[in-house]
C-alpha cells in the first residue's frame, strides 16, 4: 500500500495557492450544458477525477456508463439517462454499490421514469430504460437524505415536458448546495421558484454562451487548518470570491473565531493568523458537512472541545465518515463521540507519541484534512493518491508552502 510522509519543520507558513475551480460548480455547468445541447467554453474547469469522470460519461457512445467513486456524477447521471430513448446500465466501484440511491429513483420512476435495480434494491448498479409515454409535472422526495437528489430533479426539469413541481419532503439537508444548482439554472437562463417546501420550474429553453467557474472553497479549507495550526503566517488562495454560490464559503466567518482573518481582493483571498483560538467550540454542519473533517482535525490539534451537529448526511459518502474519524482521530488520543441524536462531542488533544498512519478509507476528504497535523509532528498518510478526486495537486501545493512530502515503502 503506497504512503507519504508528511512534515513541515517551520511552523509559520506563507505562500500563494491557486485553487482549482470548484468540483460542485463544475459537474453542474456540465449537466446544464449537456442537457441544453450547446458546446459552449467553461473556464477554470474542475480538473478533479470526479468532474473528468462526468466529462467522458456525457461524451461517451455506448450503453454501459461507469461512475467509478464518483457519487455526485453518479446521481446526476441517474437523472440525465432517466428520460432519454433505450435501455442504459448505469454502475460504480464496489463503495458506490453501497451508498443508496433509492430515494432518488423512486422520484424519477414516479414522474415516468423506467429505472430497476440489477443487483440490490435501493443501490446501484441501475438499468435505465426508455421513459413512459406520459410524463407527470409533479414529484415529491424526501430531504433529509441528499441535496444531490433535488438538485439532480432540478436540473433536469427545465428538458420535460410539462416541467416540473418539486415537493420537498421532511428538512432538506445542505440547503446551500440546492440554491446553488438554483443559482446556476438561472445562469442558464432558467427561471424557477422556490417557496416554502416547494421548486417550481416551467419547461424552458436553457443555454450560456460560456461561463467561469470559480474555485474551490472547500479545497480552502485546507490551508485555513494550516495556518490554524502553525505557529502563525499569511496564504494567498487565489480563485475565490466575496459572493460566492458556494455553501462552504462560510469558511471566512467561521475561521474568525480560530484566530484568521479573511480579506477579499480582486485575485481571490488573503488569509492571515491574527489571534488566539477558542478553548470551546460548538457548530452545526448540516449545510456544509464537507467541512467537517477539517474542523475535527483543527479542535484535534489545538486541544479545542467541540460540539457537532448536522452530520447526518457523513456516513454515507465516500466513506463512513463519522467512524472515518472515530478510528483515525483515537490514533492520536482523542476522542469523537456520539453524546445524543446526531449530536457529536470531540475532547482530548492530539498526542503524537510515534509517528501515526492515518488511513484514508479511499476518501480524499479523510487525507487532505488530516495532512495539517505535520505541521505539528511527521505523520504518514496511506492511499495519497485519493486526493485526486477532487483535488489532484493537493501535495504539490503543499510542498509550494513548505511541507515536505515523501513517499515511503
Amino acid at each position: 500500500m503506497q504512503k507519504i510522509r508528511v512534515v513541515k519543520r517551520i511552523k509559520k507558513v506563507e505562500g500563494t495557492v491557486q485553487l482549482d475551480g470548484s468540483k460542485s460548480l463544475s459537474n453542474r455547468a456540465l449537466m446544464l450544458r449537456a442537457l441544453s445541447k450547446s458546446n459552449f467554453k467553461i473556464e477554470n474547469l474542475s480538473t478533479s477525477k470526479d468532474t473528468q469522470t462526468l466529462v467522458k460519461l456525457l461524451l461517451q457512445e455506448g450503453d454501459i456508463y461507469d461512475a467509478g467513486h464518483a457519487g455526485t456524477t453518479f446521481r446526476f447521471m441517474t437523472a440525465f439517462l432517466a428520460f432519454k430513448e433505450g435501455v442504459q446500465t448505469l454502475t460504480g466501484s464496489e463503495r458506490m454499490k453501497q451508498r443508496p440511491i433509492g430515494e432518488l429513483v423512486n422520484a424519477l420512476n414516479s414522474i415516468g421514469a423506467n429505472i430497476e435495480y440489477l443487483e440490490n434494491e435501493g443501490f446501484p448498479p441501475l438499468k435505465i430504460g426508455t421513459p413512459n409515454d406520459e410524463i407527470s409535472a409533479s414529484v415529491n422526495i424526501d430531504g433529509s437524505i441528499s441535496s444531490q437528489y433535488i438538485s439532480a430533479l432540478i436540473m433536469i426539469a427545465p428538458t420535460l415536458p410539462l416541467g416540473l413541481e418539486i415537493r420537498i419532503n421532511e428538512k432538506l439537508v445542505s440547503r446551500p448546495y440546492t440554491d446553488m444548482t438554483l443559482r446556476m439554472l438561472n445562469a442558464f437562463g432558467g427561471g424557477s421558484n422556490f417557496q416554502e417546501n416547494v421548486i417550481l420550474i416551467p419547461p424552458q429553453t436553457i443555454n450560456n454562451q460560456g461561463l467561469t467557474i470559480e474555485s474551490d472553497w472547500s479545497a480552502a479549507s485546507y490551508y485555513y487548518a494550516i495556518l490554524a495550526l502553525s505557529d502563525g503566517g499569511k496564504i494567498l488562495l487565489k480563485g475565490l470570491q466575496k459572493d460566492s454560490w458556494q455553501g462552504d464559503s462560510i469558511l471566512a466567518e467561521m475561521m474568525e473565531i480560530f484566530g484568521i482573518q479573511t480579506q477579499f481582493m480582486d485575485e481571490g483571498i488573503f488569509i492571515k493568523r491574527t489571534g488566539a483560538p477558542p478553548r470551546k467550540f460548538e457548530t452545526d454542519l448540516e449545510d456544509c458537512p464537507d467541512l467537517a473533517q477539517t474542523i475535527a482535525v483543527i479542535c484535534a490539534g489545538l486541544g479545542i472541545e467541540a460540539y457537532f451537529t448536522g452530520l447526518s448526511t457523513l456516513k454515507i459518502k465516500e466513506t463512513n465518515r463519522i467512524a472515518a474519524l472515530q478510528n483515525e482521530l483515537g490514533k492520536i488520543g482523542v476522542k469523537f463521540e456520539e453524546v445524543g441524536t446526531d449530536r457529536y462531542r470531540l475532547s482530548g488533544k492530539a498526542i503524537f507519541e510515534e509517528t501515526p498512519t492515518f488511513s484514508t478509507y479511499q476518501d480524499h476528504r479523510m487525507a487532505m484534512a488530516f495532512a495539517p497535523l505535520g505541521l505539528l509532528h511527521p505523520i504518514y498518510i496511506e492511499e495519497p493518491n485519493v486526493v485526486v478526486k477532487s483535488y489532484g495537486n493537493y501535495w504539490k501545493d503543499l510542498e509550494v508552502l513548505g511541507f515536505e512530502i515523501e513517499e515511503v515503502d
